[in-house]
């Protein structure tokens, strides 16, 4: 990374806003552009249910405003020498742990899935805690120990802790979070200096255990043949994504128009959720899409560009863990859209700060907090010449 960005000119970089300012506009368009969306594509649905139109439209509003309350918390309340401290690290990572148990137990299941906890009018879903969390676990694992360095095998110790995270996510299952976790994982690492060449093996293990698990159960080899072809059982197993491919297909360059999407009227199965990019693109378009892709684009931009200048002062682990934030946010981004376009199977990924979604909405903002919490120290850490302890 480093050696990429160390290429750009510094003159390049005052000319352009700031990283803050950058991601707090991105952040504030992207989430205004996706109420109005959600306030589109679920009125349908909350018809349906009997529910007021604009049900889904004022629990992201409330979603958000406790998510806003998060970010806050997370940078202003917490000392930035907290998220360094092993402890609590090691607490948070006991209390994910629980929690991801105790959905097994009392969660209902929803489609075949076990993914939340009923906490009154709102939902849990521990997967959206694990993956804020073992962001810090990976980085504090980087930052103290060089062993991955020369073998990333001997970061056996990391892979213990992960094992059963990722172990309890397949319980549920929930294997769009766990790729994203596995994936933060393995570019932390190699951010951190691991080899290449140890890739080669993992990612032969992990296709091996990809291949075995999506044939040994029916409902995910439906799945990826529908991938394949969209096309080919409309009325079944390729339901969602032949939908999706059809609302992109009427949206064209410009969109039908705001609220004129087709596919929402029960086509496109809770739309506001998952699959919100592709009323986007039917009612806004080409342009509408973009849009939204772009504003995403520049908030992992703006973070990675925090997790730079945090490198350059040599303070690892808030770099490692920034980054690993950049990461989550970017495979979050590129499994959703990948999903409602056709490259990828579908998996119950929403889009960061634009669909609809309780958890994933307050963690995304708790963790934007804490990049921002990193952005506004950093500078006071290297003056008092703690880059060391960071």
């Amino acid at each position: 990374m480093s050696a990429i960005l160390e290429k750009i000119p510094q003159a390049f970089w005052q000319k352009l806003p700031s990283a803050r300012t950058t991601l707090l506009t991105s952040l504030f368009l992207l989430m205004s552009l996706s109420l109005l969306m959600i306030a589109s594509a679920s009125t349908p649905f909350a018809l349906t249910k009997g529910l007021p139109p604009l049900k889904f439209f004022w629990s992201q509003m409330t979603y958000v405003a406790v998510g806003v309350l998060a970010g806050i918390i997370a940078y202003r309340v917490i000392p930035i020498r907290m998220y360094r401290d092993f402890s609590m690290i090691a607490f948070v990572y006991l209390v994910t742990a629980i929690l991801l148990v105790l959905t097994l137990i009392i969660a209902d299941s929803i489609n075949g899935a076990k993914r939340w906890i009923e906490l009154g009018p709102f939902n849990l879903q521990a997967a959206e805690i694990a993956k804020m969390m073992m962001i810090f676990v990976a980085s504090d694992y980087m930052a103290r120990r060089s062993d991955i360095r020369e073998s990333l095998w001997r970061g056996w110790p990391l892979l213990c802790l992960y094992a059963p995270i990722l172990a309890l996510l397949v319980l549920q299952p929930d294997y769009g979070s766990l790729i994203v976790i596995a994936a933060t994982l393995l570019v932390i690492a190699f951010i951190g200096g691991a080899k290449l060449k140890d890739y080669l093996a993992i990612f032969g293990v992990f296709g091996a255990v990809a291949v075995f698990g999506l044939w040994a159960a029916d409902y995910r080899r439906a799945r990826l043949l529908s991938f394949w072809d969209p096309f080919n059982d409309i009325q079944d197993t390729d339901f969602q994504l032949a939908r999706s491919l059809i609302a992109f297909g009427r949206g064209q360059f410009s969109g039908v128009g705001y609220g004129d999407s087709v596919q929402k009227l029960a086509h496109l199965p809770e739309a506001h959720t998952d699959f919100l990019l592709a009323i986007t693109g039917e009612e806004l378009g080409f342009l509408g899409v973009s849009s939204v892709l772009l504003l995403e684009l520049l908030i992992v931009i703006s973070i990675m560009r925090i997790s730079y200048k945090t490198l350059q002062r040599n303070q690892m682990f808030l770099s490692y863990s920034v980054f690993g934030v950049g990461t989550v946010l970017f495979g979050q981004v590129l499994i959703n859209v990948g999903m409602n376009t056709g490259i990828m199977p579908t998996k119950g990924l929403t889009l960061p700060f634009y669909s609809f979604g309780g958890s994933s909405i307050v963690i995304a903002l708790m963790m934007i907090g804490y990049v921002l919490k990193v952005d506004a120290e950093s500078d006071g850490i290297h003056q008092r010449q703690e880059n060391r302890r960071f």
